[in-house]
């Protein structure tokens, strides 16, 4: 770590900060649209920091690609992995603490490989999108079906082994990269999976441990955190040690094809979100404990939620759409921060007025939220990077691998000699 100077190092933790605190907030929401959200937050969180001005016309698009790489690891189960952690056997913890490092790295790896293809398109080195798109969709269904459906490897049994649809997409983005040369965006996405599977089994450990200590908290959100936090540094240290490409000074910039990623990161991300949490499930109950009449405030809730969000996407919308008609439709700084704010700003809305958080402080973590998100826009205009260009070498790589595994051995050792049996505890392996 020594190429890495001080404002390098933290600003790699002030990613890793926003990601952290997006990914624990989208546990109250789960699944692929959650998941989207916070992926965003993270990748935008980047931009800002990386503080390169030819690269905020790509921040919406650099930004959605990565939602939708990091919502489409969202389809993966784990719930039965994080209890297999909990186990009093080796065997049984170990796995479940590598199965996690799967998880985690598969969610990482194709969330900061498409965020780095972004940032790697070129003009004179164009990344064939319909290309990646076709290549990952054959390569999730293949292997799917060759390992998980005809080989018989199961990871997650009973639940859905989705993580082998995730394995052959991210398998078969490596390889275009690996094939097109586009090294940068690679080394993105290996170190954000890196981060991101070491942050998910890292996490389960400290979950474990806070419920053997009985520590009042919310353990489940210190796990998802973790994921966040070593996965959103993960994908910043691949993103400042790598050389991208520059744009010239007289390349013309057009927000003609930005339609897509203006409207499916700022609106339709929230709009999923806010349908399957606030419409399709039924929250009453949870404002019941703190008013008398909980379905007048639940419609009350879904209102406000749906004005904000929809508002501001519109807001967004339009001012983008509105450059169209100028001379320079080059974005700046202050759009850029001011997308970021509001998506982050909105994604914390949710989570306090979904769990009824504004009516009690019974969710500490949802307050501490905020303390994470002023904190994180206090520091993003005050530090950037340094960067510099290292070398993608697989070999670094397994060996940072090889570490992990070593590492969840000792952690799968402590925890053992930790507790008993717990509750929820899963065992993958009956004969041991």
């Amino acid at each position: 770590m020594k190429h890495l100077d001080k404002n390098s190092i933290i600003s790699i933790i002030i990613a890793g900060m926003s990601l952290a605190t997006a990914w624990a907030i989208r546990g109250q929401f789960g699944h692929e649209q959650g998941a989207a959200w916070a992926g965003g937050i993270g990748c935008l969180s980047i931009l800002l920091l990386a503080k390169k001005e030819n690269w905020y016309n790509k921040a919406i698009k650099a930004a959605f690609a990565g939602a939708v790489g990091w919502g489409f690891g969202g389809m993966m189960s784990y719930g039965i992995l994080v209890g297999y952690g909990r186990g009093v056997d080796f065997i049984n913890v170990y796995y479940g603490l590598a199965s996690l490092l799967v998880v985690g790295g598969l969610y990482g790896l194709i969330g900061g490989g498409l965020f780095g293809l972004v940032l790697a398109d070129h003009p004179e080195k164009k990344i064939k999108w319909h290309q990646v798109v076709t290549e990952m969709t054959v390569g999730g269904i293949v292997f799917y079906y060759l390992i998980v459906e005809q080989l018989g490897f199961e990871m997650t049994p009973p639940r859905s082994e989705a993580w082998g649809i995730c394995a052959g997409s991210g398998i078969a983005m490596l390889y275009y990269m690996a094939r097109t040369k586009q090294y940068s965006a690679m080394r993105v996405a290996i170190y954000a999976g890196l981060g991101g599977g070491f942050g998910f089994a890292f996490g389960n450990f400290l979950q474990v441990l806070g419920n053997v200590a009985e520590i009042p908290f919310n353990m489940w959100n210190v796990m998802e955190y973790s994921l966040g936090f070593f996965g959103g540094a993960g994908m910043a240290y691949g993103t400042f040690t790598s050389k991208w490409p520059e744009e010239k000074p007289t390349t013309q910039f057009t927000t003609s094809n930005l339609s897509i990623p203006i409207i499916g990161l700022l609106i339709l991300i929230p709009f999923f979100v806010w349908q399957q949490s606030f419409i399709m499930k039924d929250f009453s109950d949870t404002l019941g404990a703190f008013v008398s009449q909980p379905q007048t405030w639940m419609m009350v809730v879904q209102i406000i939620t749906l004005l904000v969000f929809l508002s501001l996407g519109i807001y967004w919308t339009k001012l983008f759409s509105k450059k169209k008609g100028l001379a320079n439709q080059q974005f700046s700084y202050k759009e850029i921060s001011m997308v970021f704010i509001s998506l982050f700003g909105t994604y914390i809305l949710f989570t306090i007025l979904l769990t009824g958080s504004f009516l009690s402080f019974y969710r500490i973590e949802q307050f501490l939220y905020i303390v994470n998100f002023i904190i994180i826009l206090v520091l993003i205009p005050k530090y950037k990077p340094t960067f510099s260009e290292r070398p993608a070498l697989s070999k670094t790589w397994r060996k940072a691998l090889l570490l992990i595994f070593i590492i969840l051995a000792i952690l799968a050792l402590i925890l053992i000699n930790s507790h008993g049996e717990m509750s929820h505890m899963q065992k993958r392996f009956d004969w041991v």
